[in-house]
């Protein structure tokens, strides 16, 4: 159910994040510390309740536990993703890679281990959310910066960074923050071969850290989801020990 919706000062810009998580204490500390850096925040501790309202008012970002009753956050983030490409931060448990692959797997953006410092998580949500809004800065200065990169074209695959569309062969294709600027990266030059760290540097700007696994799950996610609409997609080449590169051959 949830618990409570707090919110700072109203207003047309505000920033919402939705936290869900079973624990009251982590949604009280987390939530005031989002309040106090300007942040809307939405609080939900079941998963269910939670993607009901997701689905019906979505806000800008949401945070997920994993572990949780009724519905955890891997299933919650499955069924957001039938229909949302909200940007999603999870709470994994410390040194759980299967759910952080799993989570990453999904289609989340990002994920931090318990116990985490709320200065890390409030720094990973402004990166994101800076991503998926670049027409808007999120640092408190208060004053919008247009933004209207042009879009890029490489063989059957069309990018439009100001809209935060994909497409390949007409066809549209769903990416995450994460996975369109990684996408970005690779196709802006054709055949050369980008690093792990290339990647990350490219999808996480903000000197936060991620490990090479991450990078591999968002890019079999990629694939999956170019191979729904074209069986045959094989641009992402892997060179291994190397990193990626983009054929638009």
């Amino acid at each position: 159910m949830i618990n409570a919706e707090r919110e700072g000062a109203s207003g047309p810009e505000d920033v919402v994040v939705a936290l869900v998580d079973d624990d009251r204490n982590i949604l009280t500390t987390v939530s005031i510390a989002l309040q106090a850096e300007g942040f809307v925040t939405r609080l939900y501790s079941d998963g269910a309740t939670a993607l009901r309202a997701l689905t019906e008012n979505p806000p800008d970002l949401a945070v997920f536990d994993i572990k949780m009753p009724k519905m955890d956050g891997l299933e919650l983030l499955r069924r957001l993703r039938a229909t949302s490409e909200l940007p999603v931060i999870f709470l994994t448990s410390k040194d759980d890679e299967r759910d952080e692959e799993l989570g990453l797997g999904l289609g989340a953006d990002d994920y931090i281990a318990k116990p985490f410092s709320l200065r890390l998580l409030i720094a990973r949500i402004r990166a994101i959310l800076r991503r998926s809004a670049p027409v808007q800065i999120l640092d408190g200065s208060g004053e919008p910066e247009i933004s209207d990169p042009p879009s890029l074209e490489r063989g059957l695959l069309r990018l439009d960074p100001a809209r935060h569309k994909v497409t390949w062969g007409g066809m549209p294709v769903s990416l995450t923050v994460t996975e369109f600027l990684i996408l970005e990266a690779l196709a802006v030059r054709p055949g050369v071969i980008k690093s792990r760290n290339q990647l990350m540097d490219a999808a996480y700007p903000d000197d936060v850290f991620v490990d090479d696994r991450t990078v591999d799950s968002h890019i079999k996610r990629l694939r999956r989801k170019f191979r729904a609409v074209d069986p045959d997609f094989s641009s992402i080449e892997t060179l291994y020990g190397a990193g990626y590169s983009f054929s638009d051959g």
